[in-house]
């Protein structure tokens, strides 16, 4: 509320006037991986800036979009305002992105499917807002509590099963002290519960047979690769017969050549990479196509700023720093090119308006 009573509608410059005003009818489709939290994301902050929306979630997981329409409904949001459609992105996504009476699209989902999405909005010159992938990796200083940061390193990489898209699924450390963080790293992983709610499980399931199977065969190929399983490994964790459960896994010798160290796995699955300088540390960190997230880990205030002014990413969290849902959200290079979040939202759905003379 404090970002939106704050924002600038209108602001004066010289004798200009600039408006921001609302930019129209949005598109949005949302992922399965945080359904609730990425349609509050989208929709928040068009509803304060005056826009209408269609809004199609993720057919994996529908549910939350139905109670956040019946939610709105209660509230006394006007009919027509907010719009929900279900569908594949195949087919509704498609339609939508390509829709003429659609002014932009939010996307979040997969780095290939935004690239369509945004394909098919150029036909009418759409406004394209898309938070997609990510590898993100984690820079662990020689200097850092290894005993706190390398399992606060697994056990982020592991949050919702692994599948989150800013997960730091890449953890950079010192050659010189491997066999420490391996041993280290092991051990959290194997504190890890995996299975059902009843159980008090600290990891849950993967969404579906499909992504299940996509992640083993990651596991697989990380095998064939020569990287050196260190926890977890194909099939489920000992003790689950049945369901869509994945062993929390990390590989460690990891290169940055090898397809585990350089496509979305969205799995419990983490590399360990090494390095012997700080640069080379900031090279294997930026050396993806991916820039959504990162993270730094030192005693050394100093350094840890400058290594984050050196990475190509949207966010950085330094010593594990908790998540500020004011701050912007979004990625550099094939990770997107819009932001979520606080005030930065609100300037994904507005159209700016120059009105020479009108501050006079």
């Amino acid at each position: 509320m404090t970002a939106l009573k704050e924002y600038p509608f209108e602001e004066a410059r010289g004798t200009t006037l600039i408006r921001r005003e609302a930019i129209g009818v949005c598109g949005m489709i949302t992922p399965w991986n945080w359904p609730l939290h990425q349609i509050a994301t989208k929709v928040v902050p068009a509803l304060a800036m005056g826009c209408t929306m269609v809004l199609k979630p993720a057919e994996l997981a529908p549910y939350s979009a139905y109670l956040f329409a019946e939610i709105l409904h209660d509230a006394g949001v006007p009919a027509g305002v907010f719009n929900l459609v279900n569908g594949t992105g195949a087919v509704v996504g498609a339609a939508m992105s390509a829709h003429p009476d659609i002014d932009m699209m939010s996307f979040t989902g997969s780095t290939g499917a935004g690239i369509e999405v945004a394909r098919a909005g150029a036909k009418t010159v759409k406004r394209v807002c898309q938070e997609l992938g990510g590898k993100s990796a984690n820079i662990v200083l020689d200097d850092a509590d290894f005993a706190v940061a390398i399992p606060a390193a697994v056990q982020g990489a592991m949050i919702n099963s692994g599948q989150t898209c800013s997960a730091l699924t890449r953890l950079i450390v010192p050659a010189s002290r491997l066999l420490e963080v391996n041993a280290i790293a092991a051990k959290a992983a194997a504190a890890i519960t995996v299975g059902p709610p009843e159980i008090n499980a600290t990891m849950g399931p993967i969404v579906s047979k499909a992504q299940l199977e996509s992640i083993q065969s990651y596991i697989q190929i990380g095998l064939d690769e020569g990287a050196t399983l260190i926890a977890g490994g194909l099939g489920r964790p000992e003790g689950l017969t049945h369901g869509f459960y994945a062993r929390p896994t990390i590989f460690s010798n990891v290169t940055s050549q090898m397809r585990i160290a350089r496509e979305e796995i969205f799995g419990p699955v983490l590399a360990i990479l090494t390095y012997n300088t700080i640069d080379e540390a900031v090279a294997i960190a930026n050396d993806s196509p991916y820039g959504l997230s990162g993270g730094v880990q030192t005693a050394d205030p100093a350094k840890a700023h400058a290594i984050a002014a050196r990475l190509r990413t949207g966010q950085v969290y330094l010593n594990g720093a908790e998540v500020d849902f004011g701050a912007p959200f979004g990625g550099y290079k094939q990770s997107g090119n819009g932001r979520e979040w606080g005030d930065f939202a609100f300037n994904e759905y507005i159209e700016i308006k120059a009105i020479l003379g009108g501050a006079a």
